[in-house]
């Protein structure tokens, strides 16, 4: 696993805050180093070499110098920090033989360590420092407790561990307050919000391995043997913390790129929209669109496209200021925080250096990729007073940014003609969601060889008490973009699952299909509502179809298949919506069994029109029924296209032409007249397993 990224280890500008701290912190520990060597004497310093004691904890203190242990600082994101399991052994040479004899030990292994892991020199003398300083630290505490100072080498007893508590202490907050000012230099941060991050995961690590010390010196001072099987379950802590810290990590970003994901993204905006709040600084989000980045996944497929966001993504990373958080959040659509930012110009400045940074051509498989970015920025406290507007005032201005082709775009109210209407409809939404004025409209999917039908869609629709029935486009996408998409689905399953069932006591069995977003997928809490909504209403699985977009589908993520995946196992029937691109057909291989896949409105449009789109569509047709699947055209909306359809070979069809979507009961009229009302079996017990 890779080391926590250390502020240490980035050449500071000189001149700047983080080279001064650093330059006055390695001066102070690096004198002091050398006044006790001094102190210590070459007489002293020879007979310290010729002890295998020292010897055995040098090579102990280098090992846990090159293997710390990575505990999560408690953010959301996986955040994590790193404390070395030398600890127990530098601290147990303190208290046995004294300062000089652990700072040299300390130092060569910090030395040694440094150069074998490349770090920079300036974080190697710094880290020389930061030890010595800290040891020094203790010691002096040992010297004011302790009357006439301990024998050397001291073995201490029961009676004298507030010595040693006292000691460890003074270690362990000179060595947080060094470290921890050097990471709010250079994050630009508080240092009291950096050690309030840190210091409770590090306070448990460093204090247990602290308390190892005394234990360290009593088996030394009994027997050296034995000294080297407190390596045993130090390993052991940091295998387990490493695994723990590893999932955390994978949870909490995404997959692909190894930026922070949307998760990750909405807790660092909230504790930096409450660290503001304290204060008196801004907080700036922006949001990034790949402009063209479509047309390389269509025309080179995904692996390429892949391998394009992974470079784009490191652009953004090495682009940004210490600091700042860089986030995918689907797709080609990036976030960046800044934290603190002076003003807006500031934030302007940041975003021309992200779109330069990505400008710069790109050269993948011998082709050469020119990719541009529009962004929009929003800062707290101008734009926005909390995180949900400061999302959507900054896509607001990304999307005017990719309007006017300007690149980057600060949100301006003036061109955000709808956003107080849009904000006030999302707070409504989730008032019309819990009294129930969402509603689903049926459309009939039907056979083009024998009119059969073959399932039912179920499409939103909110009947708004003063704005009237608004379509999905009204209002979906809205729910998408927030926390309420989880409840908007829930109801939407719910309620299609209760029609379906009214239908089946009813003598009409049909499938019914109920569209669900990419977010949805990443939501463990879907699988669930399934299960229980069919338990419920004692349906087989078979009766509902779950219908994803390719486009949800191409932003690859493994959480999502897997989701789909365990529907399909459940029986559930899984269908792509809105093909067009192709990817489905070229990554099937990557999805679980599909029941059908439906050719998007786009496509059969030009049918009746156009015999280059009719060759197009038998293609496709063709190649979607070799996999074994059922083609189903969207948008048909006159027999000429039908007609087309079904010479190409398409199974089947939906659109006005055969029925417009349809609220419950006229559904149900027109169900009764097209199939009849044949009376079906209920499901039997245990058909579905919770």
């Amino acid at each position: 696993m890779k080391e926590p990224k250390d502020p240490r280890d980035i050449t500071p500008r000189i001149g700047s805050p983080l080279w001064m701290y650093l330059a006055a912190a390695t001066t102070a520990g690096c004198a002091l180093l050398g006044v006790s060597l001094a102190g210590l004497g070459w007489a002293g310093f020879e007979n310290l070499l010729i002890k295998p004691l020292i010897w055995t904890i040098t090579c102990l203190v280098i090992l846990g110098e090159l293997r710390p242990i990575v505990t999560s600082t408690g953010g959301s994101g996986g955040e994590s920090s790193g404390a070395p399991t030398s600890t127990p052994f530098s601290f147990a040479l303190l208290l046995y033989y004294g300062l000089p004899a652990a700072a040299l030990v300390q130092a060569f292994a910090t030395l040694t360590a440094g150069v074998a892991r490349r770090h920079s020199w300036h974080r190697t003398l710094f880290n020389v420092a930061q030890y010595t300083l800290s040891l020094a630290v203790a010691a002096s505490a040992i010297a004011l407790m302790y009357p006439g100072g301990p024998p050397s080498p001291w073995v201490p007893t029961g009676g004298e561990l507030p010595i040693v508590a006292a000691a460890a202490t003074g270690y362990f907050v000179l060595n947080s307050l060094l470290v921890g000012s050097a990471v709010a230099l250079h994050e630009r941060a508080s240092l009291r919000r950096v050690l309030r991050k840190e210091i409770g995961p590090q306070f448990l690590v460093t204090g247990a391995l602290l308390s190892l010390a005394p234990l360290v010196v009593v088996v030394m001072d009994h027997s050296l043997l034995l000294v080297p099987l407190f390596l045993l379950p130090l390993i052991a802590v940091y295998a387990s913390a490493s695994v723990s810290v590893k999932r955390e990590h994978q949870a909490n970003h995404d997959e692909l790129t190894g930026l922070a994901n949307r998760k990750y993204l909405i807790h660092r905006v909230q504790e930096a929209l409450a660290d503001a709040q304290a204060g008196t600084r801004r907080v700036g989000l922006m949001l990034l669109d790949l402009d063209r980045f479509k047309e390389v996944n269509d025309t080179l497929g995904h692996p390429t496209g892949d391998r394009l966001l992974q470079i784009m993504a490191q652009r953004l990373t090495h682009s940004v200021r210490p600091g700042d958080l860089v986030a995918r959040l689907g797709g080609d659509e990036f976030a960046v925080l800044l934290p603190s930012v002076r003003d807006g110009a500031a934030a302007r400045e940041v975003a021309a250096r992200l779109r330069v940074a990505l400008a710069e051509p790109v050269r993948l498989d011998g082709m050469s990729f020119d990719l541009e970015a529009s962004i929009g920025i929003a800062l707290y406290p101008d734009h926005a007073p909390d995180f949900e507007m400061i999302m959507q005032r900054a896509d607001v201005a990304m999307y005017v940014a990719k309007e006017s082709r300007t690149g980057v775009e600060m949100y301006v109210a003036d061109k955000d003609r709808n956003s107080a209407d849009r904000l006030a409809l999302f707070g409504e939404l989730r008032r019309g969601v819990a009294d129930g004025e969402v509603e689903l409209y049926y459309q009939p999917k039907v056979g083009l060889r024998d009119g059969q039908v073959l399932g039912v869609e179920a499409l939103a629709r909110w009947r708004h008490p003063e704005r009237g029935l608004l379509l999905p486009s009204d209002f979906v996408a809205m729910a998408e973009r927030s926390y309420l998409m989880r409840t908007f689905t829930e109801h939407v399953v719910g309620q299609a699952l209760r029609q379906a069932a009214a239908w089946h006591r009813a003598g009409l069995r049909v499938p019914v299909a109920v569209n669900v977003s990419g977010r949805d997928l990443l939501d463990t809490d879907l699988l669930d509502t399934v299960r229980t909504g069919l338990l419920e209403h004692r349906l087989r699985p078979q009766t509902l179809q779950i219908e994803i977009s390719e486009t949800a589908l191409a932003e690859d993520s493994a959480a999502a298949r897997e989701t789909l995946s365990e529907l399909a196992a459940m029986g559930v029937g899984i269908v792509v919506d809105d093909l067009a691109g192709g990817y489905v057909l070229l990554e099937r291989h990557r999805l679980p069994p599909l029941v059908e896949v439906k050719i998007d409105t786009a496509v059969i449009r030009r049918a009746d029109r156009s015999h280059a789109d009719q060759l197009i569509i038998r293609s496709i047709v063709e190649i979607i029924q070799a996999l074994g699947v059922r083609s189903v055209a969207e948008g048909v909306e006159n027999e000429p296209t039908a007609e087309i359809l079904r010479i190409a070979g398409c199974d089947a069809a939906q659109g006005w032409h055969f029925a417009k979507p349809m609220p419950a009961d006229l559904a149900t009229e027109w169900l009764r007249g097209a199939i009849g009302s044949t009376p079906v079996p209920a499901m039997r017990d245990g058909e579905i397993r919770p």
